[in-house]
């Protein structure tokens, strides 16, 4: 029997009564059962909850009849707090944490009907590109599971595109939506800074930070951000701009629509099958009516340093917290000595990536290296924020691939931090400017291997990248393919 796999082929069957909520709940519980020993996409697996849920649900179908992600199978990225659920940020200094609320995000779903079906392994506390940095061991890739599925948002991306869940929540700091997305063959939306909540959210890079979706599809991107996004007055940074019809965006007319590619960034150190899969992208767009430009963005060169200064900074100032005292892991040290408890709890709890970069913007923010670090990287991004400005005067969508490379092997980078560094060329500048950006599936590698197209958008215009990813898929069938041992999914 083939089982829904889109939000809305999800809805669809319990409304018509094809499905009950148990019986989807059932089957992605099932599934994970089945898949996650070999993939490890989930830290926690809620079954006991989500079933009550499902159940619930079922009961009072009057109740939650209309609402648009009722009875839907969620997995929840496991740095947004879970009330009474283990939300471990992938993290050894907070493996027994439980919180005692939910993210605004998450709360969010559930007010809307979603069936929480556990917690997604990720790089610790959302630092890496590549899911190997979890304290809880690697996330494999779907599509090849000697292969990364890319980060931080691994397990996340891997549960969808495996249907071990429907949909999925992420973060993205830097690139940790979009990139997994691309690398796993679906669909991820970092929306702009602000227009979804970051209550609840386990900070690393306050000012970089977005909550965000992974789908199988653009419509289902959609729906879940008209869920998720608004103002929160839990949160001082989440902005009152009033929430789009992004549904009623996808028209798929994209006709006088002006895409900007920056030539020079996306010609270089790109592996040449993405560049001809990219270019295959731009040609379906332009198909469909929409004119190519060609755009400067003179300073995007220098966004992974600046990406590296910022983030480190923030990082080394958000999780001095977890120091053994309030909560979370705490290291046992005879005689109690509280310096000696400080640095043995940090020294254990921590892997090395978080260390190393706790290290780097503790460095950056020192007196006397301030000014020469941490303060010119922010001038060179208010630079990086005027380049897309002036973009999106002549232009409304910037397109680039959204990884230089496909999925690379488990393990090939760990030795060489600069090199995975890299692999968010295309995706951090989003996240300097604060701008919303989406990953759609664009085509694959000889290997197998998916690739992903990133679109731009201005400030608060989610509904503009929608439409154009939208039109994008009206034409491509790469969205609708599955990894061999998953094909009894259905659209």
């Amino acid at each position: 029997m083939s089982h829904p796999r889109t939000i809305h082929a999800v809805r669809g069957a319990i409304r018509s009564g094809e499905q009950s909520a148990v019986d989807v709940c059932e089957h992605a519980l099932g599934r994970i059962a089945a898949h996650d020993p070999a993939l490890h996409a989930f830290n926690t697996v809620t079954s006991e909850r989500a079933l009550d849920r499902a159940r619930a649900i079922d009961r009072d179908k009057a109740r939650w009849k209309d609402a648009p992600l009722s009875g839907v199978p969620v997995a929840i990225k496991d740095v947004l707090c879970t009330r009474g659920v283990r939300t471990t940020a992938s993290s050894r200094i907070l493996d027994t944490f439980v919180p005692p609320f939910d993210a605004t995000s998450v709360r969010r779903l559930e007010e809307a009907g979603a069936v929480i079906v556990g917690k997604t392994n990720c790089d610790e506390f959302a630092m890496g590109s590549s899911t190997e940095n979890s304290a809880f061991g690697p996330t494999r890739n779907p599509w090849a599971t000697d292969r990364i599925p890319g980060g931080s948002s691994g397990g996340s991306a891997v549960a969808v595109a495996a249907g071990l869940s429907t949909f999925a929540l992420g973060s993205d700091t830097g690139g940790s939506i979009r990139q997994p997305a691309a690398l796993c063959g679906i669909v991820g939306l970092k929306p702009t800074y602000g227009r979804v909540s970051r209550y609840g959210l386990l900070a690393f890079g306050s000012s970089l930070d977005h909550v965000g979706p992974l789908t199988h599809t653009v419509a289902d991107a959609a729906l879940v951000l008209s869920v998720i996004a608004g103002v929160d007055p839990a949160d001082a940074t989440s902005s009152p701009e009033p929430v789009a019809a992004y549904g009623a965006a996808l028209t798929g007319d994209v006709r006088g629509a002006r895409i900007g590619v920056p030539a020079r960034l996306v010609d270089e150190g790109v592996d040449p099958e993405i560049s001809k899969a990219f270019r295959a992208a731009l040609e379906v767009l332009g198909a469909r009516g929409a004119s190519i430009v060609d755009i400067a963005l003179p300073n995007a060169g220098a966004a992974i340093p600046v990406y590296y200064l910022v983030a480190t900074a923030e990082a080394s100032s958000n999780l001095a917290r977890y120091d053994g005292v309030r909560y979370g892991f705490r290291a046992k040290v005879e005689p109690q000595d509280l310096l000696t408890m400080y640095t043995r709890t940090r020294a254990e709890g921590f892997g090395p990536e978080v260390k190393r970069r706790i290290m780097l913007g503790t460095y950056v923010l020192r007196a006397g290296y301030y000014d020469a670090y941490y303060l010119k990287a922010q001038q060179v991004r208010t630079l990086i924020r005027r380049d897309y400005e002036q973009a999106f005067e002549r232009v409304d969508a910037v397109a680039m691939p959204t990884t230089p490379t496909p999925a690379f092997k488990i393990g090939e980078r760990v030795e060489d931090p600069l090199q995975m560094y890299l692999g968010d060329v295309f995706t951090v500048s989003a996240n300097l400017a604060g701008l919303p950006a989406i990953s759609i599936p664009c085509g694959f590698t000889a290997g197998g291997l998916p690739i992903g197209l990133q679109l731009t958008g201005p400030m608060f215009d989610e509904a503009s990248i929608l439409r154009v990813a939208d039109a994008h898929e009206r034409d491509t069938d790469w969205w609708k393919r599955t990894p061999r041992e998953f094909e009894d999914l259905r659209i």
